[in-house]
């Protein structure tokens, strides 16, 4: 379980929570099957591997342990969803 951390929210003007994303936590019935892609496929486990690392991202930049500009969280926010949607699309085959 993760600390939950409350950051400024410009567009809505509002603290929401911040917390990581995990796999395992985006899609918990999908346990055994996440396991099973990251030991036996490359493609899968190097999709989980960039999901994470842009995870971590953005929640240091949440935090503001990391500087980066509006544009930029964005677009790595839009690129979590997209690798979210083919891991997703992986796990449901």
């Amino acid at each position: 379980m993760y600390m939950l951390n409350y950051g400024y929210n410009k567009q809505e003007n509002i603290f929401m929570p911040i917390s990581h994303h995990p796999l395992i936590e985006e899609f918990p019935e999908y346990k055994d099957n996440l396991h099973k892609l990251k030991m036996s496929n490359s493609h899968f486990r190097r999709l989980a591997n960039e999901y994470e690392g842009i995870d971590k991202s953005i929640f240091r930049a949440e935090q503001g342990i990391e500087i980066v500009n509006d544009d930029y969280l964005e677009s790595i926010k839009k690129e979590r969803l997209h690798l979210k949607d083919m891991i997703y699309s992986m796990l449901k085959a």
